[in-house]
């Protein structure tokens, strides 16, 4: 006789679903009805807004912006904060072209370095903040202080730009992989996802619904991209990164500890947690996808000078995270979300642009979305609460 786990009903789905939403874990449903709103806004507005070619300028812009919320993602689950990440990113870039220009170094090398760098301003920043206990705001917002000074150090005073001659670090977010490689790619998306499914431990509708959205959504994105001159390699660096950071937080021991520290220090230091080491890991990641960052913004601008890295590229990034659903208490959030919204924050930036609305403008708006996604934040965190106490 067989004892198999009858597959769940559509009712039962929605019974767990409505569930989940009444103690506090609306998941990615907030941001996603957003994207839908501001998609709908802006295509009445101005219908350019959902062209191909809008679409893949769109992923171009987003390139470093989606890399530092990323980095920002991890150092918000462990609770901290890091407002020197656009500063590393200017620096970091700034140190790329130097190389390049002043000293005749080869991008394999010009690379690595910069990325160095902005490692080993994260692990200065996070040793003060384990060692000294000084707190995170204060000494990032120093960080942000001294890379800045050091960036206007390195272009020099009489310097507006640095033009940028290497064509591979130039075709980094200017360059589109072929129509056909797009797609095989798709099609390697759909295999990996059929066979997670067909071997996972247990299964059910849901992780099945989500292991084929995947597919789903990249041969929308492609078929859409590639009515424009195709999918952007630098989309592809983005998707590795984040593939990478889902990995290590969702599937890892360090992920484990990562949430531990975030969700109570005190806790996971008496489990056996080294709290410091995992503190100052996150620090130094944090720092280093910011210097990928400005590395990326470097290749789209073709050049760097002294704003690059800077105006509000460190704001949105805090707020895309805590937008795509990472807390600011820690120990809640994922590499998706943050992801999701910077894809907010982006789209809402080119919609204004395309309306020619003036910069004051789109900061307002961003502020004003951080506002609402922090206040959604506070009433789930409140839901939660309540529900673990009414539980307990």
């Amino acid at each position: 006789m067989s004892h198999s786990r009858p597959p769940a009903t559509p009712s039962i789905l929605a019974r767990l679903g409505a569930s989940r939403i009444a103690h506090g874990d609306l998941g990615f449903l907030p941001v996603v009805f957003g994207l839908v709103v501001i998609a709908l806004v802006f295509y009445n507005l101005t219908p350019v807004f959902l062209t191909p070619r809008n679409a893949s300028n769109l992923v171009l812009q987003l390139g470093p912006l989606t890399l530092l919320t990323m980095g920002m993602v991890l150092v918000l689950l462990i609770g901290e904060i890091d407002l020197s990440a656009g500063s590393v990113a200017g620096c970091a870039a700034v140190v790329l072209v130097v190389l390049l220009t002043r000293h005749g170094w080869p991008a394999i090398g010009a690379i690595p370095a910069a990325l160095l760098f902005g490692c080993l301003a994260g692990l200065i920043q996070g040793s003060w903040v384990v060692f000294v206990r000084a707190p995170s705001f204060i000494v990032t917002l120093t960080g942000l202080l001294v890379f800045q000074g050091l960036q206007f150090l390195l272009l020099g005073e009489e310097v507006g730009a640095l033009l940028i001659y290497d064509p591979f670090v130039k075709g980094i977010a200017s360059t589109y992989m072929p129509h056909w490689l797009a797609w095989c790619l798709v099609g390697l998306t759909a295999i990996i996802a059929l066979a997670a499914a067909l071997t996972a431990p247990v299964r059910n509708a849901r992780r099945l619904l989500r292991l084929l959205l995947f597919p789903l959504v990249a041969a929308a994105i492609v078929a859409v991209l590639n009515l424009y001159f195709g999918v952007p390699y630098l989309l592809l660096l983005v998707i590795a990164v984040a593939l990478a950071l889902t990995l290590l937080t969702e599937h890892s021991l360090f992920g484990v500890h990562l949430l531990a520290v975030g969700g109570n220090a005190e806790a996971a230091r008496r489990a056996g947690i080294n709290v410091s080491t995992v503190r100052i890991r996150v620090f130094a990641l944090c720092s280093t996808l910011a210097a990928l960052a400005g590395i990326v913004a470097a290749s789209r601008q073709y050049s760097v000078d002294s704003a690059t890295g800077g105006g509000n590229l460190v704001l949105d990034s805090i707020a895309a995270a805590v937008i795509g659903g990472t807390s600011l208490f820690g120990g809640r959030g994922r590499i998706v979300g943050g992801l999701l919204g910077a894809v907010v924050i982006g789209s809402v930036s080119n919609g204004l642009d395309l309306l020619g609305q003036p910069a004051h403008i789109k900061t307002i708006i961003t502020g004003l979305i951080l506002l609402a996604a922090v206040s959604v934040d506070m009433l789930a965190r409140r839901r939660r609460i309540s529900s673990g106490a009414a539980g307990a």
